[in-house]
């Protein structure tokens, strides 16, 4: 096996497209309004979005944007799907039919799962994809919306995999070969295209002894020679891989979305806001031209992974799956990246973004490091935040331990919206209006919480909080 393709990612239109698309991931504890992000698209010259879901107020949002949109369909969806066609077309019916029509929302695609194959699902969703995607797309042909909306399945690089080391040598893998020929069978006779995720990123977390320049598109590796054609990078790599897998089983025109593509800027030591900048503007200017690949030319159908931060993924792959967004939780750039959509060249930041009052928890300075409520604390405040920004490598990791201490304070007492009893530990923390931010580390003020859904479904949010903050200050109270 060639090191190129590895890209096991822990973790669009038929016709050929112009311009780039962003995954748009709601996985956080403080979202910004969907109008916000909406404008964020927008202003940003974003011409397609890719959702996770299909979120009432998010859709809505998008309504007479013009932005061509793809809904998802979530895992533990597809077996109730795949179980009733009822069920299909009532999805479809809820989530596609209605924001065409009532909303004017431009619905292109609706993905049916996302990287379900993945080998470390152990096959849960290997008998559900293929059934519920039969079933979504019989939905849409009922809805008389087939010829405008079709459906897809994001898939993993890690579907296909190359014997002899070389993109020619591209086959689907051998334990869901069976099932990958009909679902991309199925996929040709219907008009749609294939969605493949490709993360280099992935292979050089995953292997120490990756190439680290063959992840980018500078040219400064040693290409790979796959009978006289030579591979510069490993996108085209991966891609082409999968070229000639579906060539080698009879589908080699079929169209290619690349689904999700990008680099994470913290939470590991090559996840940094260099090697993502880099990695992104090396993607767009190898992109621009339409060149496409050695074994595909033409434009690349593509969105970046991620449009913003979410703070409350599971950092189960790694502790960089919460930092991939290009832009941070309250839609500030992180670094300077021209997509060639607007005038500037610069991203715009997000627009009336709200803040909470300028604040923060920390530990309090006459506390002692070796307080013995001091490690219960932090453990507590971390598991239920986020301190994927502390450790080796990280924007925070230069912290010393009060440093680190105080971060998992306030990350816990931001996330609470600065309720009071969520800086309570015991005889350990205080509230400061002095900014403790160092360096590259960004102690950070939440924005005002929004809530999807009713104003008594915010009610309910509102009170769990206070119950949990109150929940949290009883327990540290008796340790």
């Amino acid at each position: 096996m060639g090191w190129f393709w590895v890209t096991v990612g822990l973790l669009s239109m038929v016709c050929t497209v112009s311009g780039i698309g962003a995954n748009w991931g709601t996985q956080a504890t403080h979202p910004l309004p969907p109008e916000t992000v909406v404008r964020l698209l927008r202003e940003n010259g974003f011409q397609k979005a890719k959702l996770f879901d299909a979120e009432y107020d998010t859709l809505r949002a998008l309504s007479k944007s013009g932005i061509e949109v793809m809904v998802g369909i979530p895992n533990d969806m597809l077996a109730s799907i795949a179980g009733s066609m009822k069920a299909a077309e009532k999805w479809v019916a809820k989530n596609v039919s209605a924001h065409i029509t009532n909303n004017n929302v431009n619905i292109r695609y609706v993905a049916v799962g996302n990287e379900p194959f993945l080998q470390t699902y152990n096959g849960t969703f290997l008998g559900t994809t293929f059934p519920a995607l039969r079933n979504i797309q019989s939905a849409l042909i009922k809805a008389g919306l087939s010829n405008q909306v079709k459906v897809t399945c994001p898939l993993n690089a890690d579907v296909y995999w190359s014997s002899t080391g070389f993109p020619s040598g591209g086959d689907f893998r051998a334990d869901i070969h069976d099932l990958m020929f009909a679902i991309v069978k199925f996929l040709s006779e219907n008009g749609a295209p294939f969605t493949v995720n490709i993360y280099p990123f992935i292979s050089l977390y995953t292997d120490a002894n990756f190439p680290v320049e063959y992840a980018f598109f500078d040219g400064n590796s040693q290409p790979l020679n796959d009978g006289g054609t030579l591979y510069y990078n490993m996108f085209d790599a991966n891609h082409d891989t999968l070229v000639y897998a579906l060539q080698k089983n009879g589908f080699g025109d079929l169209p290619i979305i690349v689904g999700e593509i990008g680099w994470p800027t913290d939470g590991d030591r090559n996840a940094n806001m260099e090697y993502a900048r880099r990695f992104n503007q090396g993607f767009m200017s190898h992109i621009s031209g339409g060149k496409g690949t050695p074994k595909r030319p033409g434009p690349i159908d593509a969105y970046l992974f991620s449009l913003i931060d979410e703070d409350a993924k599971s950092i189960q792959p790694g502790n960089f799956e919460r930092h991939w967004g290009i832009f941070t939780f309250d839609g500030i750039p992180k670094y300077p990246l021209n997509l060639g959509t607007t005038n500037s060249g610069a991203l715009v930041p997000a627009r009336n973004v709200k803040y909470l009052e300028k604040k923060w928890c920390v530990m309090k300075n006459s506390a002692r490091l070796d307080d013995p409520q001091i490690a219960p604390s932090v453990n507590y405040a971390c598991g239920l935040a986020d301190c994927t920004s502390l450790g080796y490598g990280t924007a925070c990791g230069n912290l010393d331990a009060q440093g680190n201490i105080s971060y998992a304070f306030n990350s816990y007492y931001q996330i609470n919206n600065q309720l009071d009893s969520a800086c309570k530990f015991p005889n350990v923390s205080m509230i400061t209006k002095t900014d403790p931010s160092v360096g590259t580390c960004r102690f950070e003020i939440m924005i005002e919480p929004y809530y999807y859904g009713s104003a008594a479904e915010t009610g309910v949010a509102l009170r769990l909080l206070h119950l949990v903050a109150g929940l949290v200050l009883f327990l540290l109270a008796v340790q």
